[in-house]
């Protein structure tokens, strides 16, 4: 069981609050233990012993009902509260420290984990999958070894009382090992398909609820209705098929435990009648069995919940397993006093293996502070050049410099904390302006927020809004126009103040008022940095130092806007479609 043994290294830090629990627990399970033995000593020597009058009998009763009631009424809640208080807390902390890895982790994986794995199912393993394994804590590491105990001590004190009586009493015990060892075996597979096809509806569900409004647009409820009933039928299929072999599992196990407490008031009835125990010791007996089988049922109960936890282990260490991409190298260094030297040499590159290459042998030169424009057709490579610069992916071959130094030698956040990027389509967080806008710079004082949001021509509008920069600006940032969110973006760039600047597309699909205030503001963003422009609109990009035509992978052709003109190659005839399409 790897996954057990790699789940309890996040156990062992509690390991001493465990056995403190497990104590408590004890104490409070052996409490209940006590009545058997009452039942014997009140029929036996209180009711039966002809040797006390009805008034003995009476005021014996009542001093032996008063120690019962006080252990029951005045220990025992104490015991039982701080047994359930230690268990949960124990058991929350460490989904808390589990539940912090995996977001350190999922923090750490690449582009390309992200491209090929839906949203849904990470957040279901992280919330779903991880609370699944708290019982595994409570039960397997608790509430088993309490429940084993109360056997234990509910068997020697019944030796005590007859030996034969005892081997009856425990007489199916084996077949009950072999029962739950035979069904529970099968019922982890079953349980980790359940909690597979559970993800992928979760995951299904969050893409359509994201995408709702091209849902509502295309008017294609229906056709929606049909994939989710395809996808919850899928669901549904396997959570039967987990349920029929947990049904089985009962059913036989139950039978078996139900039988022992008939044989023992059979064998019990018998040797009372030939006078060889007394009737005090078979009722204590029959109690007995109550508390023996008692908790092998609930051991049953626990094997269905412990195979949801395993099951759901495996899940969660399976996604801890999800290798980096992109990782530091072990000698990896801080980037440090960047100037913008960016040299590509004979990159080539591809987001999958056996796929052909987005990118085939580029060399580029970029100066210090130059702007260079990435153009040409969709599919062409631009936005997979750029995003090599802050190793979103990493070359096939060849290998990219930053002041002469390949950037894979620097230390990976460091790298992309020297680098600002705009896209098309920036996501912001629910929360409020000045939280999305200090992203930026976290630490950042609230007039530097003011002054990046009146350098990205965003503060007048922010002014406007019902609580300025406190307002909530909803997922997604939902509640801003395009061009509003593009601006609170360039306000982010702004407040980061890197020495280098990706801008992927960054004023396409906007209002023309929009791309003014946004060319404006990314003008006098890109000054003195390092700039790489990736447009479609080849008219915003005239003033670049050194424009880049991009075809099929390769650089086909470089210079400024005047000198490609001049040559009147591709360049000039997109650029000439585009005015004439104006």
């Amino acid at each position: 069981m790897d996954s057990i043994k790699r789940y309890l290294k996040f156990v062992k830090p509690y390991r001493l609050q465990i056995i403190g629990t497990i104590i408590i627990g004890i104490i409070k399970f052996a409490i209940p233990l006590l009545i058997p033995l009452l039942i014997k000593y009140v029929i036996d020597d209180i009711i039966g012993n002809e040797a006390l009058s009805k008034s003995d009998k009476t005021s014996t009763l009542l001093m032996v009902m008063a120690v019962m009631i006080a252990l029951f009424v005045i220990a025992r809640p104490p015991i039982e509260y701080y047994r359930q208080y230690f268990a949960q807390w124990v058991a929350s902390k460490i989904l808390y420290d589990i539940r912090d890895k995996l977001f350190t982790h999922i923090q750490k994986l690449s582009f390309r984990f992200y491209a090929n794995t839906r949203t849904g199912e990470v957040i279901s393993r992280v919330i779903n999958d991880v609370e699944q394994t708290k019982t595994f804590v409570v039960t397997g590491l608790m509430n088993l070894w309490l429940d084993v105990a109360t056997i234990l001590i509910a068997v020697v004190i019944m030796l005590n009382m007859d030996v034969t009586l005892t081997i009856v009493s425990l007489l199916l015990f084996p077949f009950y090992a072999f029962s739950v060892k035979y069904f529970f075996g099968n019922l982890r597979k079953l349980t980790r398909a359940r909690s597979q096809a559970l993800a992928e509806v979760q995951g299904y569900l969050h893409e359509r609820v994201q995408g709702m409004a091209v849902v509502k647009s295309f008017a294609i409820e229906d056709y929606e209705q049909t994939q989710f009933d395809a996808q919850n039928k899928n669901f549904l299929t396997k959570a039967i098929d987990h349920t029929k072999w947990n049904a089985k599992a009962f059913a036989v196990v139950n039978t078996i435990t139900d039988i022992s407490p008939l044989l023992v008031i059979g064998y019990s009835g018998y040797q009372v009648i030939q006078g060889e125990i007394s009737l005090g010791v078979m009722m204590a007996f029959v109690a007995y069995i109550d508390r023996l089988y008692g908790p092998l049922r609930r051991l049953v109960n626990s094997s269905t919940t412990l195979t949801q936890s395993i099951a759901s282990m495996d899940r969660v260490f399976e996604l801890i397993d999800e290798k980096y991409d992109i990782d530091d190298s072990p000698d990896a260094i801080q980037c440090q006093n960047v100037k913008g030297h960016i040299q590509f040499e004979e990159v080539s590159f591809s987001y999958n293996e056996n796929e052909p290459p987005v990118l085939k042998e580029i060399n580029l030169d970029v100066s210090a502070g130059e702007t260079i424009a990435l153009v040409g057709m969709s599919g062409g490579g631009k936005s997979s050049l750029v995003g090599l610069i802050p190793r979103f992916y990493d070359v096939n071959e060849g290998r990219i410099l930053l002041d002469g130094t390949d950037i894979r030698s620097f230390k990976v956040r460091s790298l992309r904390d020297k680098i600002g990027t705009v896209l098309q389509d920036n996501i912001l967080f629910s929360e409020s302006v000045k939280t999305n806008i200090l992203l930026g710079k976290p630490d950042a004082k609230e007039d530097e927020v003011i002054e990046a949001a009146k350098a990205a021509n965003a503060h007048e509008f922010i002014m406007n809004l019902p609580e300025g920069y406190d307002t909530k600006v909803g997922e997604r940032g939902v509640k801003l126009s395009g061009g509003q969110k593009q601006r609170i973006a360039i306000a982010r760039i702004f407040l980061k103040n890197p020495p280098i600047l990706v801008l992927d597309e960054a004023t396409s699909a906007l209002d023309l008022e929009s791309e003014h205030l946004i060319q404006e503001a990314l003008e006098k963003l890109a000054k003195d940095r390092t700039t790489f422009i990736v447009a479609h609109r080849l008219s915003t990009i005239t003033h670049a130092d050194r424009i880049i035509l991009i075809e099929h992978g390769e650089i086909s052709e470089a210079g400024s806007h005047e000198e490609l003109m001049k040559n009147q190659g591709n360049y000039y005839k997109l650029f000439q479609v585009q005015q004439l399409e104006n």
